[in-house]
């Protein structure tokens, strides 16, 4: 259950003694989330824009146009010879035309924008990936899941708003405005000037506040719903401890307090947008008695005639609708800025290790100092000037106490951290940790997770090295048989087999194994230990272990004491013996 605390910093990044800083960042992640989406499908989604501002143009077209026509058409039916000589065909066909175009832009729209909009977040969810893919990254996702699969699901999700819910409308608003204004000013030039003034400054204070009311909800309901999902997985996969501990009553009140909190935040975005949403019909009203008093006038005067007076007043109507879109998505802007927060820096960044890992050859480390994580720079080192040279095709077995660092050595030479001082210089490597990670999936793909090029021949030839060949095949659907999370189906030992097939399929001349038997019984351990040694080959290999049965596999000892190397005693010596009867027999 340590999904619990949810970093809220991460959400309330707009605290007023950062607001400036914040704003010029904002800016630059914006322009760079939106220069990826039109770096990968530019043409598609500037086209998507382009078919949102037909759709409305032509709808504004359609009804000015048929405004127009009905007039004209009942002011032409009051008199014989006028009725006569009217000529309907040519604007009903128009009106069938726009009303054409205006459906066909309006599906295109929708199936351009949305397939654009889509194809680009599910690109940008693998770059995603390779700008978590750094040094200490697996250890923040080990701490907190539900925290990046947050960011991977809802947030990437959130990136689409960017351009469906802001860029689109805001272009289609934008075009709209103008256009109006140009029509009303063939008509009237102040008339056209005025209400294309008027409701630019009146939709704008509209969406400015719409934004600003809606900032504090919004940065809650984010926090909130991030919260229930990890406060529900709490609660659902730890049942039993809670259960056990007294506790589960006060996660459900948990739980139900969080959800009554997205409520609440619910609650005041519906307000804001039926207050936005006031405001609009208010503005837009305005300009209808505006360009209605204006029409009269020039009517009066004889400037104008009625059907051209229906027109300009339809062409205000129209003018109207593209301006909800803009306001849903001034209520979803708070929400889109959070997501390109957390979300920018990993999309800009290349991620995994700095420079290219070899594929073979000595592992080198250097004045290798690192302090750990919690202590900032002033505080203890985990390791502290560890220089060691381990040769292709030597294993080494690195021993010491309890919290000496062994862990932490291996991660640094497989790259995931990054010391504090020093260097490392080591080829690429596979980890085999304590932990048997497996995922809710078949035994096959388990297993292609390590090489996904790899046939069922190869796969089968992996299991019998391990020892599990025998009974995967018992199970009714073999290599497609699903397990459950983190392996559920197999025993503690046939988990620890499969994860050990899978570094036999990793095509590495580096095996690290951190405490590789941990956990198992003696007969279990000695049988893992036997195919570990007859499959390593020439490898190289670097085993951190408390134990004398890892110990043995080893043609040297390192010995870790205080944050540094203590010892390097080679197999053949007294020292070699003596430190190996220090370490554990089980």
């Amino acid at each position: 259950m340590s999904e619990r605390r949810i970093d809220s910093a991460s959400l309330h990044t707009d605290a007023p003694c950062a607001a400036a800083a914040a704003g010029r960042g904002d800016r630059g992640a914006v322009l760079a989330v939106l220069r990826l989406f039109f770096v990968r499908r530019g043409r598609l989604l500037a086209g998507g824009a382009a078919l949102a501002t037909l759709t409305v143009l032509a709808g504004m077209a359609l009804m000015g146009l048929s405004g127009w026509f009905i007039t004209a058409t009942a002011i032409a039916g009051l008199a014989t010879g006028t009725a006569l000589a009217f000529d309907v065909f040519t604007p009903g066909a128009g009106i069938r035309l726009l009303a054409l175009v205006r459906t066909a832009a309006r599906y295109g729209e929708r199936v351009v924008t949305h397939d654009a909009a889509l194809a680009v977040v599910a690109a940008l969810r693998p770059r995603l990936f390779a700008g978590w893919a750094r040094p200490d990254a697996a250890r923040e996702l080990l701490a907190r899941p539900a925290r990046l699969l947050f960011r991977l699901t809802a947030d990437a999700d959130a990136l689409d708003g960017l351009y469906l819910r802001v860029l689109v409308p805001a272009c289609a608003a934008g075009a709209t405005i103008a256009v109006m204004g140009i029509a009303l000013g063939v008509v009237s030039l102040p008339l056209g000037l005025g209400i294309a003034a008027w409701m630019l400054a009146a939709n704008a204070a509209v969406i400015a506040r719409t934004v600003r009311r809606s900032r504090n909800a919004s940065h809650d309901r984010v926090h909130a719903l991030e919260a229930l999902r990890a406060d529900a997985i709490d609660l659902v996969s730890g049942q039993a401890e809670l259960l056990m501990a007294g506790r589960l009553d006060a996660q459900c009140d948990r739980l139900a307090r969080t959800q009554a909190r997205l409520a609440r935040a619910d609650d005041t975005l519906h307000r804001v947008d039926a207050q936005a949403s006031f405001l609009q019909s208010f503005a837009s009203g305005v300009a209808m008695a505006a360009t209605l008093a204006g029409c009269a006038l020039l009517v009066a005067d004889g400037a104008i005639g009625a059907p051209v007076a229906a027109l300009a007043l339809l062409l205000v109507l129209a003018s109207a609708e593209p301006m909800a879109p803009l306001r849903r998505g001034a209520l979803e802007w708070a929400r889109i800025m959070i997501a390109v927060r957390r979300l920018a820096p990993q999309l800009e960044a290349q991620g995994g290790p700095k420079g290219p890992a070899r594929a073979g050859g000595d592992v080198k480390l250097e004045s290798v100092s690192l302090l750990h994580a919690a202590s900032g720079r002033s505080g203890r080192y985990v390791l502290d000037g560890v220089s060691l040279t381990v040769r292709a095709g030597e294993r080494v077995a690195v021993v010491g106490p309890s919290g000496a660092g062994k862990s932490t050595l291996l991660a640094l030479i497989a790259r995931e951290l990054e010391p504090t001082s020093g260097l490392v210089d080591a080829p690429a490597a596979c980890l085999f940790t304590q932990r048997t990670e497996l995922f809710r999936d078949s035994v096959r793909d388990n297993l292609l997770l390590a090489r996904p090029d790899a046939d069922d021949d190869t796969l089968w030839a992996a299991l019998r090295a391990a020892g599990l060949a025998q009974t995967i095949a018992s199970l009714p659907m073999g290599l497609d048989t699903r397990l459950g999370d983190g392996g559920l189906g197999l025993s503690g030992g046939q988990a620890r087999r499969l994860a050990l097939a899978r570094l036999l399929l990793r095509p590495t001349r580096l095996w690290l194994l951190d405490e590789p038997t941990e956990g198992l019984d003696p007969a279990t351990a000695r049988d893992v230990l036997a195919r570990l040694n007859e499959q390593a080959g020439d490898r190289t290999l670097i085993i951190a272990t408390h134990t004398r049965r890892e110990a043995t596999l080893a043609d040297r000892l390192i010995v870790l004491k205080g944050a540094t190397v203590a010892g390097d005693v080679p197999r053949g010596t007294a020292a070699f013996e003596n430190t190996l009867h220090t370490l554990r027999t089980d």
